[in-house]
């Protein structure tokens, strides 16, 4: 399994907002940090933005912070709202499944169940959980 750019820039800019906790942070600031594109990373922010998790100030002196204690995001929820879809193996879309063994195959059974202990796994930690230096 791989997590897409978006959800690791995602997850990147909650971590640097979760560092700075006592002030408002710019987009361009977090893009220039981790050396993101500015255009790509306001796409995630507005994402990030529509579900809750970050607070948006715009205008002179504007900025955005996080909408909720560190303690209260679930890194699995944030992963779940950021990737495209968890769809490891193409016979997991119907819409799209050519597979031709789908109906004996059990695979797919042990794929899903293997991607859901991922989203829970991750759900046990939070994002003060990934930003601690212990």
């Amino acid at each position: 399994m791989q997590l897409t750019k978006f959800t690791d820039y995602g997850l990147r800019t909650l971590m640097y907002l979760a560092s700075n906790p006592q002030r408002l942070c710019s987009v361009k600031e977090v893009s220039e940090y981790h050396d993101i594109s500015r255009n790509h990373l306001v796409k995630i922010v507005l994402r990030l933005v529509e579900a809750g998790y970050i607070s948006s100030f715009k205008g002179k002196g504007g900025g955005m912070q996080l909408a909720k204690p560190g303690n209260k995001i679930q890194l699995g929820e944030v992963i779940k709202l950021l990737e495209p879809n968890m769809t490891m193996v193409e016979c997991f879309d119907p819409a799209t499944n050519t597979c031709r063994i789908t109906g004996s195959c059990n695979v797919k059974h042990y794929l899903y169940e293997a991607s859901q202990s991922f989203i829970e796994t991750m759900n046990k930690h939070t994002l003060e959980d990934a930003i601690s230096t212990q």
